[in-house]
């Protein structure tokens, strides 16, 4: 699993569930799963997503925010989740330069 890094500078990645021609991406819940990836379950029997990897929604647009600190941390992951965006032509975009909370 992820080995503990120096992480870079804070930053995010945003993988959008629309493909270059415009369509949504499917399976409708795309990112769950691969968020799912490195979640676990807490004691209150609840999915925990990981900070560097999470589903989100954005302008009703599904999306997988990944923190940048998980290249640091899992870099065969990291490098996964770019190409699977780019193999699908999803849209990658920056994301918060700050952390969040």
């Amino acid at each position: 699993m992820p080995t503990t890094q120096t992480c870079p500078p804070s930053g995010e990645i945003v993988i959008r569930g629309v493909t270059a021609q415009g369509s949504t991406f499917r399976p409708s819940d795309w990112a769950e799963r691969l968020a799912s990836i490195v979640a676990h379950v807490g004691a209150d029997h609840r999915l925990n997503y990981s900070p560097d990897m999470r589903p989100v929604m954005r302008d009703g647009v599904r999306c997988l925010v990944i923190g940048r600190c998980l290249e640091a941390r899992d870099a065969r992951l990291y490098r996964f989740l770019l190409d699977f965006a780019r193999d699908n032509e999803l849209e990658i975009h920056e994301g918060r330069a700050r952390p969040r909370g």
